[in-house]
């Protein structure tokens, strides 16, 4: 029994296949006569206070607010590794998923504004299919094998990586409230003092993770969302020169949470965030604006972006295709980008916030329609490519 679960933790898919799981559980709980302990369990108030500071939220926005900052934190470490050393360190290299990104980003978002440009109370839901779930699109191109070529892997991760980035700047500067100056000043002296400790070559994590937590709160308390403070102290954390035991810290922290927030962090955000009740779901929540402009611009704003732009790159002679791909695998891969599945809960959360259910049900049920057909139709082009290249 053990080693079958050890054998699925080793899976690319797992991930993907456990955020599946938890967000058809939460479907299941809210459409079931538990609906109510589900509502429940995610309303129940989670305090900590130490003195006159005190932190009280219910459990779904420590989830959002809390465990978020963690899987920031982690993309923020693997972009920094990346930048150093890794396939962002070219600038051949980063040229044709970077031109990608922001056609998966300017055009989802274009079709959603057409869609919703005379509704104020809507618009506000724009960056919603911007986003690209990696563990979703991931899981879905392991389920085809050992035919995928590598090359068409890294394609995806590197574009979901400049995603992410587009998502953070996004984030700061479209979807925080009114600035606290205090919390401001507390968060920019924690920023002075991790680079500080970069100056004076610390190594060792403690000092780094402590000023982090301080920062997270002063960043949550700014009105600036307090996920960034995982970004900002991953920029931080050192990768070289490795200190006298050998050690690289960013390496060693990524790799340790990496399971975590694949295993954790991403399945218990969507467990949160996709119990969505349908029992009433008719005709008007399919053609609602916001519903038709996030999963028209996931599905289909998605793929034509991200190809469009990867062919005029390449055809500008700004980028190059690797040997190994060709164009109807990279369209595959533009499909599959339509899965928008954890970021665009995430930035839906913020973008409707105390708006009210209809609105969070609308984008919800855009996001899964997207998800879902992006899935199936990414899988099998990419079944029928594959086959047809081998």
């Amino acid at each position: 029994m053990i080693s079958a679960i050890n054998r699925f933790l080793k899976l690319e898919s797992a991930s993907g296949i456990m955020l599946i799981g938890a967000a058809l559980m939460a479907m299941l709980l809210a459409n079931s006569p538990l609906s109510h302990y589900y509502d429940l369990l995610l309303d129940v108030p989670v305090e900590v206070r130490v003195g006159p500071l005190q932190i009280a939220k219910p459990l779904l926005l420590w989830i959002n607010d809390g465990l978020m900052a963690v899987f920031f934190f982690i993309v923020g470490l693997e972009l920094k590794r990346e930048i150093l050393e890794g396939e962002l360190s070219s600038v051949r290299a980063i040229a044709l998923p970077a031109f990608a990104a922001i056609g998966g980003m300017v055009v989802p978002a274009a079709i959603y504004i057409v869609i919703n440009g005379d509704n104020p109370d809507t618009m506000a839901g724009w960056a919603i299919p911007t986003a690209t779930d990696i563990a979703f699109a991931l899981g879905i191109l392991s389920l085809l094998g050992s035919r995928v070529p590598v090359a068409l892997k890294t394609f995806l991760v590197s574009l979901a990586i400049f995603d992410d980035v587009g998502a953070i700047i996004i984030i700061a500067l479209f979807y925080s409230g009114d600035l606290a100056t205090s919390s401001l000043i507390v968060a920019a002296i924690s920023v002075v003092v991790l680079a500080l400790f970069n100056r004076m070559k610390v190594y060792s994590l403690v000092p780094y993770i402590f000023v982090g937590v301080v920062m997270w709160v002063a960043v949550l308390k700014s009105g600036v969302h307090a996920t960034l403070a995982g970004v900002l102290l991953a920029m931080f954390i050192p990768l070289a020169p490795e200190d006298e035991s050998g050690r690289a810290p960013l390496k060693e922290l990524e790799n340790d949470l990496h399971g975590f927030v694949a295993f954790c962090v991403l399945p218990l955000f969507a467990f949160a965030n996709s119990g969505i009740y349908l029992g009433n779901t008719g005709m008007d929540n399919l053609l609602h604006p916001v519903t038709f402009g996030v999963a028209l611009g996931l599905f289909v704003g998605k793929q034509i972006g991200v190809f469009s732009f990867a062919w005029l790159a390449v055809k500008a002679g700004l980028a190059k295709l690797p040997s190994s791909v060709n164009w109807s695998m990279l369209y595959g891969v533009a499909i599959l980008c339509g899965i928008g599945f954890t970021m665009s809960l995430f930035i839906g959360s913020l973008a409707f916030e105390g708006s009210g259910d209809d609105r969070f049900f609308d984008e919800r049920l855009g996001i899964i329609i997207a998800s879902i057909l992006s899935s199936l139709c990414g899988y099998l082009w990419l079944k029928y490519s594959l086959r047809r290249s081998s």
